[in-house]
């Protein structure tokens, strides 16, 4: 076979050929970009840091099965300096050496709120929510929390409206 008869493998569309399902969220209910606001800044008091936050909210993406989190969260944290190896091994954090045990409570309760545990066991344990109670004060516990809801509120949108990963959100919604 020459090179004019060789089947070519399918190219994939490039992000500016792809595009959201749905149109601006913002645009449609122009109250969202308050309350991202709003809880951006409540994530942000500082009394947990903003790598263990980006790190639960990777987590969290790659739980739900987003793309568009799991890639935006990845870009957060390389921006703010993480090892590819920390981001990498995200996925496989209990097993991995790379996290304080401050980090992998914090990944442990994500985890917790996010899978469906067996019939008849409680998601977040007395004995999980204690181990984090030794690492985070009532504040801080509160601001994680927060954090898990926070990227949960946005799960849908990632999900529904399929944002495309690595596209500013101006150039992407239909």
């Amino acid at each position: 076979m020459n090179a004019s008869t060789t089947p070519s493998a399918p190219t994939a569309p490039t992000a500016q050929q792809v595009r959201s399902r749905m149109s601006d969220p913002v645009a449609l209910v122009p109250e969202l970009e308050e309350l991202s606001g709003s809880l951006y800044r409540a994530t942000g008091n500082r009394s947990v840091p903003r790598t263990t936050i980006g790190l639960i909210q990777l987590r969290a993406g790659q739980i739900v099965g987003s793309t568009y989190l799991t890639a935006l969260q990845s870009g957060l944290l390389r921006k703010a300096g993480e090892s590819e190896e920390r981001i990498g091994a995200v996925a496989t954090w209990a097993g991995a050496p790379y996290f304080t045990e401050a980090e992998r409570v914090a990944l442990a309760l994500v985890e917790a709120v996010l899978t469906v545990p067996p019939a008849g066991t409680e998601r977040v344990t007395d004995e999980l929510y204690a181990r984090a109670a030794e690492h985070y004060d009532p504040k801080a516990l509160a601001t994680l929390t927060i954090a898990i809801g926070q990227v949960n509120f946005f799960v849908p949108l990632a999900l529904i409206g399929k944002p495309v990963p690595g596209v500013k959100p101006a150039e992407q919604w239909t």
